[in-house]
C-alpha cells in the first residue's frame, strides 16, 4: 500500500460514515467503525497529535524499505564523528557515512557511538525461494 503523507482526515472520516450506514447500529461492525471515527475525531484538531498518527501510520504501512530514513549523510567518518560530538545525535537514527549505514548506539557513560548497518541499498538484490 503506497502511503499518502497528507491524507485527508476529514475525506477519511467521510468513507467512515459511508461504510457505516451498511451495519445496523449495535453491531461490532458498527461499533469498530465509530470507534475509528472517534479516534480520528481525537487527533484532528492537535497538529502534534495528527503528525504523530501520520508518522505512527507511515510506520505500519510502508514496506520495511521505504521506512528506514536516514536523518544525515556525511562525506567522511570524520564529519560523522564530530556530528556524535555536537550533542544532535541521538540513539537509534541511522545515517549514511561515506555511502555506508550506521546507526547511533547510546553507550551510556561511555557517550555515542557509531555502529555499521548495511543500508537497503548496500544489500545485494532478493532472491525469490532463498
Amino acid at each position: 500500500m503506497k502511503y499518502n503523507p497528507n491524507f485527508d482526515v476529514d475525506t477519511v472520516l467521510r468513507t467512515v460514515e459511508a461504510l457505516s450506514k451498511q451495519y445496523p447500529e449495535g453491531t461490532p461492525e458498527d461499533e469498530a467503525l465509530r470507534v475509528c471515527a472517534s479516534a480520528l475525531l481525537f487527533v484532528r484538531d492537535d497538529l502534534r497529535k495528527l503528525e504523530e498518527l501520520r508518522e505512527f501510520f507511515r510506520k505500519i504501512t510502508t514496506p520495511a524499505i521505504e521506512g528506514i530514513k536516514v536523518v544525515h549523510s556525511f562525506a567522511s567518518r570524520e564529519e560523522a564523528d564530530a556530528w556524535l560530538a555536537s550533542g544532535l545525535a541521538r540513539d537509534g537514527l541511522l545515517v549514511r557515512v561515506a555511502g555506508q549505514g550506521f546507526t547511533v548506539i547510546d553507550h551510556g557513560p561511555k557517550g555515542l557511538k557509531l555502529v555499521r548497518i548495511p543500508l537497503p541499498e548496500e544489500l545485494p538484490p532478493h532472491k525469490p525461494g532463498k
